[in-house]
C-alpha cells in the first residue's frame, strides 16, 4: 500500500546510510506546515491528540507528517496500517512487536521502524548543517569539555552538527529503555569517520543496565542537504 497524504509531498521508502540495518524501514516526506491544517488529520485518518489541540499549527503539522511516515514505515515492516499514538511524555507509542523513531526538520519528516525482536532501541534525527557562527554558539551547550578539546579547527561546524544530531538520536533510542530524561553533558562523541560511522560513550549512570562508560555505535549520512543520524541498539 502507498499512502498519498493530503497536502504533503510523496512518501519515499529509502535507505541513505552506508550500512543497512536488517529489517529496519525508513520513510520520509517533505511537507508544508501551513497546508497541514486540522482538516488534513481527518483526510489522513489520523487523530489529533488531545495534548496537541492547543499546540501551534506548526507543531500539529509536524506531528501529522511524522505519523504519516510512521504509518507507511510500519506497513513496509509487517503490513500493519497503523500510526503510533502519542504518550503522556509526547513520545510515540509503538505497536506491539516493533520499535521506532520519528524526526522532523524544516518541512521534512521521517520515521524509522524495526522489529522489537531485533532492536531494543532506535533513534533517528535530522538536522540542517550549522554555519560557523551558530556552531560556535552551540558548542558550549552541546559539547563536553573533552569534545571541545577534540574539535577539529577546519571542520568545527560539521563536528558540532554531528555531535548535536547523534546525541539527539542517542536520547531517542535510550529514553524508552531508561525511563528518564538526560542531556548533552551525559554523553560524548568519542570517534567518527567520514564514511558515516560514529561511537558514543555515556558519561552518566542512566540505569543499572546503562551505566557511565557504556559505549554505543551510531551512523550518519548527508541526505538532500541534511544530516541524518541514527543510533540502533540491538536486542539482547
Amino acid at each position: 500500500m502507498t499512502d498519498s497524504p493530503p497536502r504533503c509531498g510523496p512518501l519515499a521508502h529509502h535507505w541513505p546510510w552506508p550500512l543497512a540495518l536488517p529489517g529496519a524501514q525508513l520513510v520520509s516526506a517533505p511537507f508544508m506546515a501551513e497546508r497541514l491544517d486540522n482538516a488534513a488529520f481527518t483526510s489522513a485518518g489520523i487523530a489529533l491528540p488531545e495534548g496537541l489541540e492547543a499546540a501551534a499549527p506548526k507543531r500539529r503539522a509536524e506531528f501529522l507528517a511524522g505519523r504519516l511516515c510512521a504509518r507507511q514505515a510500519l506497513w513496509h515492516l509487517d503490513g500493519r496500517w497503523q500510526a503510533p499514538a502519542m504518550g503522556e511524555d509526547k513520545a510515540p507509542l509503538w505497536p506491539a512487536g516493533c520499535i521506532g523513531s520519528i524526526t522532523h526538520s524544516h518541512g521534512w519528516a521521517a520515521a524509522l521502524v524495526g522489529p522489537r525482536a531485533s532492536y531494543q532501541g532506535l533513534g533517528l534525527d535530522a538536522e540542517r548543517w550549522l554555519d560557523d557562527e551558530t556552531a560556535a554558539r552551540l558548542a558550549r551547550r552541546v559539547l563536553t569539555p573533552a569534545e571541545r578539546e577534540r574539535l577539529p579547527a577546519n571542520e568545527a561546524a560539521l563536528a558540532v552538527t554531528l555531535t548535536f544530531s547523534l546525541k539527539e538520536s542517542l536520547f531517542k533510542a535510550l529514553y524508552p529503555l531508561v525511563g528518564r530524561r538526560f542531556y548533552f553533558p551525559d554523553a560524548e562523541l568519542i570517534d567518527w569517520h567520514p564514511q558515516g560511522s560514529a561511537r558514543l560513550r555515556l558519561l552518566s549512570d542512566l540505569s543499572p543496565a546503562w551505566p557511565a562508560g557504556r559505549e554505543l555505535d551510531g551512523s550518519f549520512c548527508r541526505w538532500q542537504g541534511r544530516l541524518l543520524s541514527l543510533v540502533a541498539i540491538p536486542a539482547p
